[in-house]
């Protein structure tokens, strides 16, 4: 099974240099490439909907928003948001009405809640928590991408791919949620020298083009280290768990059930799935 994780760009403009493919097969990192907009992306994944031995896409945008928000707005299930994205997306990013914040003097405002259960339930990794989606402008903002998303699971969904945890069972072809920081650990990802230094400890032997791409940005960091270490995972990615209707209206963000390690930080991260709890323990530096 080809493991794919994207790191999506919501940018209006510049998405071909911000968006980055990574595949991984059995640890093995395969390819490595930006230069596409969101569409071609889509384009390649529906087309490999029909691969024989199955293909997990992971992207690192919200799936949903918090469910008091699907709930006032009438949309019944995920789908229906992704829809309404589709048509109003860009409303509510030019617009920026609360719940969404963060354009020039639209402040943060008061909501039932900010963040997912998912989200508020991930450990923090280094200081860093997952951000609320509601954010559409501003330092670290990540809602753009997740409005602008929202439509591309829906092809997906169309084109055959099962939609971890609306879809159950979630068999190949299916796309997952993801955290990065999950995988990274908490390296400074600003600093090339520190994104290197991760590399060349705890994911050696990939080709040297693909290792000086991965160096070259925090945008293909986090895809290539994304898709090697959910490639280590692939029983994990056949057998995706169910989860209680909450989550399946808000979704989740898929981590790994068994420890992997952070050769950077000389650590494991255990994270319970469906529960969305996460326990973190000192251990040895080898990587699997």
């Amino acid at each position: 099974m080809s493991v794919v994780a994207i790191d999506w760009s919501g940018r209006a403009t510049g998405e071909r240099r911000h968006l980055w493919t990574a595949e991984a097969h059995a640890g093995e990192l395969l390819r490595l490439e930006a230069g596409r907009t969101r569409a071609e992306v889509i384009d390649e994944l529906v087309a490999r909907a029909d691969d024989r031995n199955g293909v997990v896409v992971g992207f690192d945008f919200s799936f949903s928003l918090p469910e008091w928000f699907l709930r006032d707005r009438g949309y019944d299930d995920a789908r229906a948001l992704w829809q309404a994205a589709a048509t109003d997306g860009e409303t509510w990013l030019r617009d920026c009405e609360p719940p969404f914040w963060g354009r020039p003097g639209r402040p943060r405002p008061d909501l039932p809640a900010h963040l997912r259960r998912t989200e508020a339930a991930v450990a923090a990794v280094g200081g860093i928590r997952p951000k609320s989606s509601f954010q559409i402008g501003g330092a670290g903002s990540v809602g753009t991408g997740s409005v602008r998303g929202f439509s591309a699971l829906a092809r997906l969904q169309d084109a055959g791919f099962a939609i971890w945890p609306f879809d159950t069972p979630a068999l190949p072809p299916v796309a997952v949620e993801i955290w990065p920081r999950t995988f990274t650990g908490p390296v400074v990802k600003s600093s090339a020298t520190a994104r290197a230094a991760h590399l060349d400890a705890a994911h050696r032997g990939f080709p040297r083009a693909l290792r000086d791409a991965a160096v070259g940005s925090e945008d293909a960091f986090d895809a290539a280290v994304s898709a090697i270490v959910m490639s280590h995972h692939d029983a994990e990615l056949r057998a995706l768990p169910a989860v209680d209707a909450d989550l399946r209206l808000e979704g989740c963000v898929w981590s790994p059930a068994h420890p992997v390690a952070c050769a950077s930080c000389r650590r494991f991260t255990e994270v319970t799935i469906a529960g969305c709890s996460v326990a973190e323990m000192s251990v040895s530096d080898v990587h699997e």
